[in-house]
């Protein structure tokens, strides 16, 4: 089996050589992470959580063994579990060399705000009980970011930094595993960050690293990120997991697809207009975007990219008449933060934008910027590390970027926000 993995990774080098167009120092190994438990196939594995609606989450999880009920039994007291719902299975072939476990997912709710819920994978005779915390129903709201995150030695100092900060949600802008067609990185990944994505709500979209599609050989593009990581998008009207919207509180999050089809016209595009003018600022005062490819960086690598100069010119007047109040963006293997701009400007109406491609993927780090410094650029640094972003309440919001490249997270950027809507001269 490996030497024919072999085989296929040399085809696949030839076809995704323009993801390394550059030199990335700071490599660390990979992590392999095998199943805790090979006797059981019933056993529960990459355990991950995401909000669905307003009081309701998914548990999704991974079982060796197929047409087994997917069940989740939950209550708010560890070992009673007065909550039991069941759900739906699926699991996809690869190159016909791979074939994932069953994968399982399962909404439960309602749900009450700000609650700890106990619950088993597999009903009540399951022996692994977790646990997660609902986000609150009023300020402030928690949010951690990282992208492109891996599954190397950089993604456990990121994730063991993050786990520390009581967060309610985390949100991953694209490039989840780095399998590359290599299916068995995408269990690793699972496992990887189950301890973390079991406990508190993960948010995800799509990145290159994503696609996976193989010319004739495996023509469907997102397979194993679509089986996996099923995302809220029919609640948001969306007819895609590539592209979706949220709500947490007072905080409408809108995540975008990079890699699928955001012309004017387009089924996504038209996604987004409805979506914007859907949002009540009064109930609703704070608007985030994320994307994978950024479209504002000024670090030499991912330079004249289709997916962030074509994107931007399709939607960046959306976001910016909406008065999206920041764009979180990866790819770039570095850290950055700009003022609020639009179209290429500072503008006090348009939105931050933050490259935060610093998880801790294989590749390593992307050093090399622009110089001199673009005068809509505040903060950059070619290190790994993620975001903790507070919103206080209706009017103002705490961001930070936390450095992992030390044995203690280190603050290295900060700066306090206020809300566009609370902007008078920017309402529309």
């Amino acid at each position: 089996m490996l030497k024919v993995w072999g085989l296929v990774a040399i085809l696949l080098i030839v076809l995704v050589r323009n993801v390394s167009s550059y030199d990335r120092p700071g490599i660390r190994k990979n992590i392999v992470i095998h199943p805790s438990n090979n006797d059981d196939p019933l056993s529960p594995e990459q355990v991950h959580i995401s909000l669905v609606g307003a009081d309701k989450m998914r548990i999704s999880w991974i079982t060796k063994k197929d047409t087994v009920m997917p069940t989740v039994v939950y209550g708010t007291t560890s070992g009673k579990y007065d909550g039991s719902a069941n759900g739906t299975t699926s699991s996809y072939h690869f190159l016909m060399i791979y074939r994932s476990g069953q994968i399982n997912d399962v909404v439960i709710g309602p749900l009450k705000p700000n609650t700890v819920y106990y619950y088993k994978c597999g009903g009540p005779s399951s022996t692994q009980e977790f646990s997660f915390k609902t986000p609150p129903s009023q300020f402030p709201i928690k949010f951690a970011v990282a992208g492109d995150l891996g599954t190397t030695d950089w993604t456990v100092s990121t994730l063991e930094h993050v786990s520390k900060w009581e967060h309610d949600v985390f949100i991953l802008p694209g490039d989840l595993s780095y399998a590359n067609f290599f299916q068995p990185v995408w269990d690793t990944f699972g496992r990887m960050v189950q301890p973390l994505a079991s406990k508190r709500p993960w948010m995800v979209t799509h990145g290159n690293h994503e696609l996976e599609h193989i010319p004739i050989l495996h023509r469907e593009s997102f397979t194993a990120y679509n089986h996996r990581w099923r995302m809220p998008f029919e609640e948001s009207g969306s007819t895609s997991n590539l592209y979706y919207s949220f709500n947490v509180f007072g905080v409408h999050v809108i995540m975008l697809g990079s890699y699928t089809d955001f012309e004017p016209g387009s089924v996504q595009y038209q996604w987004l207009e409805k979506d914007l003018k859907g949002i009540d600022r009064k109930t609703t005062p704070w608007l985030m975007a994320v994307i994978h490819a950024p479209w504002y960086n000024t670090n030499e690598a991912h330079q004249g990219e289709k997916e962030s100069v074509d994107m931007k010119e399709s939607m960046e007047t959306l976001l910016y008449k909406a008065r999206v109040d920041l764009v979180f963006a990866g790819h770039v293997h570095a850290y950055e933060r700009f003022n609020r701009v639009y179209k290429d400007k500072f503008d006090k109406c348009g939105p931050v934008y933050i490259n935060i491609g610093d998880g801790g993927n294989k590749e390593g780090l992307a050093t090399n910027y622009e110089d001199p410094t673009p005068e809509i650029s505040l903060f950059r640094e070619a290190s790994f590390g993620h975001g903790q972003l507070v919103v206080v309440n209706a009017t103002h919001a705490h961001w930070e970027w936390q450095r992992n490249d030390d044995d203690v997270s280190v603050q290295k950027d900060s700066v306090w926000l206020t809300s566009l809507s609370a902007d008078s001269s920017c309402q529309i």
